[in-house]
């Protein structure tokens, strides 16, 4: 059946400027990080695409290496997006990244010049793409020099083989220093993509303040610590959690009695909030005006809803705050 897109899509949902940019993020972004391999369900992936499209999230985001195999999200999200959004494509942010693992031999990870203008060529092959627009640098490289890196990713903006560049996984001191590069080359960063959540917060010393002062959107990924802040944990292990089968990156020795007490009494705040744990958990990044958008994954069109639920109070007390932090400070391990 033919695909028309909601009309109102756009009524719902908030935009975020991204920095200081002319660029606007919807508060929301999915990421195809999981679920969208060749091991998963095309008409799932397909109907979420269409459920997050219809509730005004124009944001998706993919990396070279997302699947399984490798390519895979990118090969399937370009179908759909030839199938279902052929008219829609500038309504649409798309990103996708380089830097981890993708083909053999000494020209297929990192950050030199040869990988990631390779690897752009061959994520907008599989997508059916003329450009993507933010490609991101995914993680700094400890033997290539900075200055390539960067100067690589100002030339795929100069191609017209991307509208804007990032970075990912870069710490403050890193980040610094390729803002600063890219500047100088006359294409500056947009937007840094951290791992930020309740649980995991180094973000906040320095990558924040930072971003601030150099005018560079943030966009959080992993949320919801790969599970550990939904209602997943609140029992236990469950026998098919990514932390049982110890894939992916939450291992069983991270969900602690310690850490499972803590979140239960998370989760009892964020009812008294109306609101589920993990509504919560987004809520809670989202109440910062640095933060430009969050990355939500979804695995069905009913967990993307509920996590659109967490923008209806973005909003939290300055004793809600304090208690959240009381109980993140216990001590967990």
């Amino acid at each position: 059946m033919t695909y028309s897109p909601n009309p109102a899509r756009y009524t719902s949902m908030e935009y975020r400027r991204c920095g200081t940019s002319g660029l606007k993020l919807p508060a929301l972004s999915l990421g195809l990080w999981h679920n969208f391999g060749h091991v998963d369900t095309l008409a799932n992936a397909r109907e979420m695409l269409r459920y997050a499209f219809d509730a005004g999230i124009t944001h998706f985001d993919l990396a070279n290496n997302y699947g399984p195999p490798p390519g895979a999200a990118e090969e399937n999200f370009g179908k759909i997006l030839k199938e279902d959004f052929q008219g829609y494509r500038d309504e649409l942010i798309i990103s996708t990244k380089a830097g981890y693992k993708m083909w053999e031999g000494p020209y297929g990870d990192w950050g030199s010049k040869k990988y990631l203008v390779s690897s752009l060529d061959q994520s907008l092959n599989r997508m059916g793409l003329d450009y993507v627009d933010i490609f991101y640098h995914h993680r700094p490289d400890p033997d290539t020099p900075l200055e390539e890196t960067m100067a690589t990713l100002d030339l795929v903006v100069r191609q017209g083989k991307a509208l804007y560049v990032g970075i990912s996984n870069y710490k403050p001191e890193e980040a610094a220093q390729a803002f600063e590069i890219l500047r100088r080359l006359g294409t500056p960063c947009l937007i840094h993509q951290p791992k930020y959540s309740m649980l995991e917060r180094w973000v906040e010393d320095g990558l924040l303040d930072l971003l601030e002062q150099e005018g560079v959107g943030c966009i959080p990924f992993s949320p919801l610590a790969q599970g550990l802040l939904t209602d997943k944990y609140l029992q236990g292990i469950p026998t098919d959690s990514r932390a049982a089968k110890s894939h992916g990156n939450l291992q069983r020795d991270a969900v602690t009695d310690e850490r499972i007490a803590q979140i239960q009494e998370l989760n009892q705040l964020a009812q008294g909030r109306g609101q589920s744990l993990a509504q919560m958990a987004l809520a809670w990044l989202l109440k910062d005006e640095r933060i430009s958008s969050v990355l939500i994954g979804a695995s069905s069109v009913a967990q993307l809803a509920d996590s659109l639920q967490s923008l209806a109070n973005t909003r939290f007390s300055d004793q809600e705050l304090r208690q959240i932090d009381a109980i993140l400070k216990q001590q967990t391990s």
